[in-house]
């Protein structure tokens, strides 16, 4: 089953929490670009693994249901599940992120991929809505519209550092763009170690709450929530610094603070240090899976081609993924999901009380 905007989110935020870090961090999460090889992330898929997956469409189309309604059963992959499990482990324990290479999309088209993509992201975790329309299955395309008046995904313009609300966003490349438009990584516990070593004085302010700006979604204008989260040596980042700056324009939210409005600077400007990030090319067949946890994603800007046909296209799945945790995690977890509900309800309480788009 997939999960509402509201669930998902709740889910996502749920982050136990302990204590301040104050040593760095070490392990696969903490990776540099200027040090991966590429045949360590880039997954090519083999001859029979692509077969698998040409039969479980053959098998979900045959079942006559829409997308949408389809489960894990309609998709049968008897021997591609258990690659899929080192997938997730190396989402969530690992590396934070892996590309797979291959899948024939020009020979399924977009109705094909989509139907693959949905219900690959089935097996690897619950797809959620990614917005208040609950859209599961995202188009990310240049549409022609302002870039002031919608979402940046939808423009050709470059998109800054951030993490979207769920464990998991994933990628499907159809067409790539003529040139440009590079997703570009970094990992969020590599940020925060050389945050501790240049900046530890700036540390503690991550801990603390930043404005987010939810554009209206959910029936909010803002609500607070901290960037970092730490327990048992596990760190969960959630940053989005165009939502951090872009939410003080309300009425009543308030400039920010001195400490918040440097780490905003100081935070994307050791993320885009050349060696500390990753570039990729995503090109047709790709798919890319990105924790929103241990990762932060941008993309650069790019020029599409004329040809409508020819035009940069991805499809786009947000993820939820039941990961085991102990009493305790579950304990402090709880308490950060209680925090964020009332933080939520207060939100929504001032939202009505100043009238929606109650912009400065």
């Amino acid at each position: 089953m997939y999960r509402s905007l509201t669930v998902q989110t709740l889910h996502y935020f749920a982050r136990p929490h302990a204590s301040v870090r104050k040593a760095p961090l070490t392990g696969p999460s903490a990776w540099r670009g200027d040090a991966l090889a590429e045949t360590s992330w880039r997954v090519a898929l083999t001859p029979r693994q692509i077969a698998e997956c040409e039969q479980a469409l053959a098998h979900a189309r045959a079942t006559g249901r829409p997308t949408g309604a389809l489960r894990r059963r309609d998709f049968p992959l008897p021997t591609l599940t258990h690659d899929i499990d080192g997938w997730r482990r190396e989402l969530v324990d690992g590396r934070g992120f892996v590309v797979l290479s291959g899948l024939p999309v020009e020979r399924w088209g977009v109705a094909g991929a989509e139907l693959f993509f949905w219900c690959f992201g089935l097996h690897l975790g619950a797809p959620g809505a990614q917005n208040p329309d609950g859209d599961l299955l995202g188009h990310v395309r240049d549409t022609g519209d302002d870039p002031r008046e919608v979402r940046a995904y939808r423009t050709h313009a470059n998109i800054a550092y951030h993490c979207d609300a769920a464990d998991v966003v994933g990628l499907l490349c159809l067409a790539s763009a003529k040139s440009g438009g590079s997703s570009r990584i970094a990992s969020s516990v590599t940020v925060y170690n050389e945050l501790l070593a240049r900046r530890p004085d700036l540390v503690e302010r991550l801990y603390e709450p930043f404005l987010l700006d939810t554009h209206g979604e959910g029936g909010v204008d803002y609500f607070p929530i901290p960037p970092v989260r730490h327990v048992n040596g596990r760190l969960c980042t959630f940053w989005h610094a165009d939502y951090f700056r872009s939410a003080l324009g309300y009425r009543g939210a308030g400039p920010c603070d001195a400490a918040g409005a440097e780490l905003l600077e100081v935070y994307d400007a050791i993320a885009s240090e050349p060696g500390l990030y990753l570039d990729m090319e995503l090109e047709p067949g790709d798919v890319q899976l990105v924790s929103n946890h241990t990762i932060v994603h941008s993309r650069t800007a790019y020029e599409d081609h004329a040809e409508p046909e020819r035009r940069r296209h991805l499809l786009r799945l947000w993820l939820s993924l039941d990961r085991a945790r102990s009493v305790r995690e579950r304990a402090l977890g709880a308490v950060s999901l209680a925090g964020l509900v009332q933080s939520l309800a207060r939100a929504k309480v001032r939202r009505l009380s100043h009238g929606a788009a109650s912009r400065g």
